[in-house]
């Protein structure tokens, strides 16, 4: 892991996501610095840190920057990534109730 600022918000891996085609596709963790442009916190290499799928009640910046650009993240098995599965349309999450 590269020695850069602690990353606050992951609008950066949003919009990359966002810009993705592939129905799957995986990043190694120096990959994701690259894009957000910061140092991920040592909680990244715990598979719980990105599974948004659990605990969805827990808002977490990171999971709800990959759900917002329609993906859903796992950590790989051999812990040095993450898997990144496009969310199909039909699954997308409801907008909350104010949201445009």
């Amino acid at each position: 892991m590269r020695l850069r600022k602690q990353v606050s918000d992951y609008d950066a891996l949003r919009d990359y996501l966002k810009r993705q085609k592939l129905p799957e596709f995986a990043l190694n963790f120096d990959e994701i610095e690259e894009i957000i442009d910061a140092a991920l916190p040592r909680a990244a290499q715990r598979a719980s840190w990105w599974e948004t799928l659990r605990s969805p009640q827990e808002k977490m910046p990171q999971r709800e920057a990959c759900l917002a650009g329609g993906y859903i993240a796992t950590r790989l098995p051999d812990g040095k990534g993450v898997r990144f599965k496009k969310i199909p349309h039909n699954a997308r999450r409801p907008r909350e109730s104010g949201d445009p």
